[in-house]
């Protein structure tokens, strides 16, 4: 039998293994981030500085303000009538005739719409017809009272006869007056049936055609139509702007105004401040100004965009500062600071500056630049002091 096999020869080593030689996998793969990293940082600085960013970039300039240029602030506005009304007829019915179209120029008092009017017309004709009977049972009760007035003075008639007569004749009066009163409602019925122009001007807009059913504004729903046309004198057409109320101090009635139509940007015409309307909007922190227009442009049409400069003539360079206004979309907060970037040499840079309020699309600059220079407008995602940029001049 064999014998069982020697466990005491069997050992553990435990001593220490040999030091590994080069670094650890996890300190390798952080160092190889880190020179990517690197690499990629300078790799894009070394791009930037070399080539303009692929962005394009619109660009505006920095308007220096102020009175020397003879210019005030501004504010942006649409021309509408100071004379404009929704005509409607006076009463229910169903459009039966127009014969205005848009740009229509009506007269006052002009008839411009007829609703049907048959039923009208006819009570019209029975009006008259009722009318025409008392006028002459009138007559004939007129003729009545003379006869029974000589028979009287001839003791042929008592006198309770002649009161009688006298009583007759007046109530064929009354009748007859009743009867006009009627005929004459009767034909108010009819003209109110026709509907026209409350004062001389151009029609906007036709609200309701033929067939129609059109009501009085007091009275429409459902499927009536509470206007007929729309229409506007257009010698009385103004410019509604909304000021910041940080400028409105500036502005008084009678003072002179430039106005610019967004339509012809390249004309302007003068203008004159009408009213400052004496209240604020909260919401928007504004005040509505009203400016008539002076020069009458027939191109001027109601609901156009323009823009206003309140001029000053009487101040000089001397009495006003000079202040500086670029695009409302050039301004951007970052942080706790308010910057811009100014494009210099086809670099961007970024220049913190103290905004003031906005007004006619524009905010004032209270300090950073000095006038003159081209800012950039709309977004500037990536961009970066010394970053090369396209320019396109807005």
């Amino acid at each position: 039998m064999d014998s069982p096999p020697d466990l005491s020869a069997l050992r553990i080593d435990r001593s220490q293994p040999p030091p590994r030689t080069g670094m650890p996998p996890a300190v390798l793969a952080v160092v190889v981030m880190l020179i990517v990293a690197v690499a990629g940082f300078v790799g894009l600085r070394f791009a930037r500085g070399s080539a303009a960013l692929t962005v394009t970039l619109g660009t505006a300039e920095a308007t220096g303000g102020g009175s020397a240029s003879g210019e005030g602030i501004s504010a942006n506005g649409y021309v509408v009538a100071r004379t404009k009304a929704s005509v409607s007829s006076k009463i229910l019915g169903r459009l039966a005739w127009t014969n205005v179209t848009e740009g229509s120029h009506v007269d006052v008092g002009e008839v411009i719409a007829k609703l049907e009017s048959a039923d009208y017309e006819a009570a019209v004709n029975a009006a008259q017809a009722t009318l025409a009977q008392l006028e002459a049972q009138n007559v004939q009760a007129q003729r009545d009272l003379k006869r029974a007035q000589a028979l009287r003075t001839q003791n042929l008639l008592s006198d309770a006869d002649l009161e009688n007569t006298q009583t007759k004749l007046d109530v064929a009066v009354a009748q007859m007056d009743s009867g006009r009163a009627q005929a004459a409602l009767a034909q108010a019925n009819l003209e109110n049936t026709r509907v026209r122009a409350p004062f001389s001007g151009t029609v906007l807009r036709r609200d309701a055609e033929v067939g129609e059913i059109v009501a009085p504004s007091s009275a429409g729903g459902g499927l009536t139509r509470t206007a007929i046309v729309t229409m506007a004198d257009l010698s009385t057409l103004e410019v509604e702007v909304d000021v910041n109320e940080a400028y409105i101090a500036q502005v008084r009635n009678a003072q002179p105004a430039r106005i610019t139509l967004d339509a012809y940007p390249d004309t302007a015409c003068s203008g004159r401040v009408r009213q400052v309307v004496p209240t604020a909007d909260r919401q928007k922190a504004t005040v509505q100004v009203k400016v008539s227009i002076t020069d009458h442009d027939p191109r001027i049409l109601p609901e156009m965009g323009a823009r206003v400069e309140f001029l000053d003539s009487a101040s000089t360079a001397t009495d006003a500062p000079t202040r500086v206004f670029v695009p409302a979309d050039a301004v951007r907060t970052e942080g706790a600071n308010t910057v811009v970037w100014v494009v210099r040499d086809g670099r961007a840079n970024r220049v913190t500056i103290e905004a003031g309020p906005v007004s006619g699309g524009r905010r004032e600059v209270r300090s950073g630049l000095s006038g003159g220079e081209t800012v950039v407008v709309g977004p500037a995602t990536g961009l970066a002091d010394g970053d090369k940029v396209n320019v396109v001049t807005q």
